[in-house]
């Protein structure tokens, strides 16, 4: 067992000054958010009640820490040992990841000294109370996993052959608890179909969260082994690391063919192609997180390169991060009628939050066998079929077309961000409900009802129908959403009802019953007109 590493005064560097600004800048922040509040610290309001704290901090940080249980499962239970020398550093990330998630969930938290309520006061039917005791079990659990690299360091060799025993229970255990809560998270959506747009809201918005953090598990793991190399000197198991990026590129192009159906099946495969914010940050996602990782993923050469692999399992990281934070934040502002823009304080306390998990993880490897050299050993790095060792290949040695997929990736998401933030700018949605009359004036002056709309004559009809919107909004307060939340998407959905099947209660029979509006049956020329 090696000694304990002597403290001694660090040099300063660049990245720790950086650290040191960031974290001086968090505290600024926290000082603020304790003192006045969420409303003197955010951008938040009632009508956005939730930015880029769960956005970012737990959505994204919940399944960047998808690392953890994706290796853990396959090492053992899938008995696959070769994987064993990347298994604790992928557990230390898990772990970090949801004790920061925690953090970062009490700042986000009216009166986080409650945060401990949901585990005592039950209420089995809300998703909250599922995802809460599943990411506190979970966080022991893995807490537990992590717990024998510090018992190995004081050589607490009997209650490590306890920890050996238990840990395939353990394992199963967390892998349970993890895809429960990943999809989960994902469950909280399915109460805003009237809200969440239609690129993001999905009944299969469970299955995406719990794909794509698989995806990302991979992605992770290659990531943080790259940057573990250039920044601790270890070794690059990329005998292990190439069979990851070869099961990212399978459920990438498994998540892609159910978006797919899941998209024509709705009937909005061309809202994608609509010029509004919403479908260039989707593009945009799109772009960085599937199509170009994809490419690289399909080319063996580029798969097999250290810093090919390595940009391939970083786009995917910004992929799901941008998809995150488009469900979270951009799929919700325009039923919210707000644009939401995080306050500094919010951005300092995320990379404050941020660094100070960069710097855990630098403690643990120097204060503790996170990378055990007897297991270190037993990787072999893979050899290019053209003979050249790939550890430390540089990004000049990337195949041209590999260069251009990149660059491509980068310049066309940052094209298609920016012309989505000026669309925004441009085009906000309907007023917010409870909006100020000054709110409410300027929402109203840009807010313009489409023209006429006419349906073509059906077999039985007596003539077209026309819908105009003037006869079915109040002029000084639209509420869009009335219709256009279930039965008329109002987002750029075609869901026509079959010929003969327009006057039913799930269509113009909802409202014409001759309550809510004169029955349909009553009289046809207010909507049909006869040629």
């Amino acid at each position: 067992m090696n000694a304990m590493p002597k403290l001694e005064i660090p040099r300063f560097t660049f990245w720790r000054g950086v650290l040191l600004v960031i974290l001086a800048l968090g505290t600024y922040a926290t000082v603020i958010r304790i003192f006045k509040g969420l409303a003197g610290s955010t951008n938040l309001t009632d009508s956005f009640p939730w930015g880029i704290w769960i956005g970012f901090d737990i959505l994204c940080g919940v399944a960047l820490a998808a690392g953890g249980f994706t290796i853990s499962a396959t090492v053992y239970i899938f008995n696959l040992e070769k994987f064993r020398p990347i298994v604790r550093p992928a557990i230390l990330t898990a772990f970090l990841g949801y004790c920061l998630v925690v953090v970062a969930l009490m700042f986000d938290l009216g009166r986080p000294w409650n945060i401990w309520h949901p585990l005592v006061m039950w209420n089995p039917h809300s998703v909250m109370f599922e995802v809460g005791w599943c990411v506190t079990l979970y966080t022991t659990v893995l807490a537990l996993e992590f717990s024998p690299i510090v018992f190995e360091r004081f050589k607490m060799t009997k209650t490590l052959h306890v920890l050996h025993a238990i840990m395939p229970v353990l394992v199963v255990l967390g892998v349970l608890l993890s895809t429960l809560h990943q999809s989960s998270l994902g469950s909280f959506y399915l109460i805003v179909p009237t809200k969440l747009h239609a690129l993001w809201y999905s009944p299969l918005i469970p299955l995406y969260f719990f794909l794509t953090a698989l995806t990302l598990g991979c992605a992770m793991t290659i990531v943080e082994s790259f940057l573990s190399h250039r920044a601790f000197g270890k070794q690059l198991e990329m005998e292990l690391l190439v069979p990851l990026g070869r099961v990212a590129l399978l459920i990438l192009a498994l998540t892609s063919v159910i978006r797919f159906a899941d998209f024509r099946h709705r009937g909005i495969l061309g809202l994608p192609f609509q010029p509004t914010y919403e479908s260039r940050l989707w593009l945009a996602e799109m772009l960085i997180g599937v199509l170009a990782p994809g490419i690289l993923l399909a080319i063996p050469k580029v798969r097999k390169h250290t810093t090919g692999l390595f940009l391939a399992a970083l786009l995917i990281v910004m992929g799901v991060i941008m998809n995150r934070m488009n469900v979270s934040i951009t799929g919700m502002e325009r039923s919210s009628g707000s644009i939401y823009i995080p306050a500094l304080t919010e951005v300092f306390i995320t990379l404050s939050v941020v660094g100070v998990g960069f710097l855990i993880f630098a403690l643990a490897v120097k204060f503790l066998p996170v990378f055990p050299e007897h297991e270190m050993k037993e990787a072999r790095p893979i050899v290019v079929p053209e003979g050249g060792n790939v550890v430390g290949q540089p990004l000049r040695t990337l195949p041209v077309p590999a260069l251009v997929v990149v660059a491509i990736a980068f310049v066309g998401a940052a094209a298609l961000g920016a012309d989505g933030v000026r669309r925004r700018e441009v085009a906000p949605g309907p007023p917010a409900p409870g909006a100020t009359k000054p709110e409410l004036a300027a929402a109203l002056a840009s807010f313009q009802p489409p023209k006429e709309i006419v349906f073509p004559q059906a077999p039985d009809s007596p003539g077209p129908a026309s819908f105009r919107h003037a006869s079915h909004v109040d002029a000084s307060a639209p509420d869009c959403l009335s219709c256009h939340g279930n039965t008329y998407s109002f987002l750029g959905r075609k869901e026509a009802a079959p010929a003969g099947q327009m006057h039913d209660a799930k269509h113009c029979g909802g409202c014409h019953d001759g309550t809510s509006a004169f029955a349909i049956d009553a009289d046809c020329s207010p909507c049909h007109k006869a040629e």
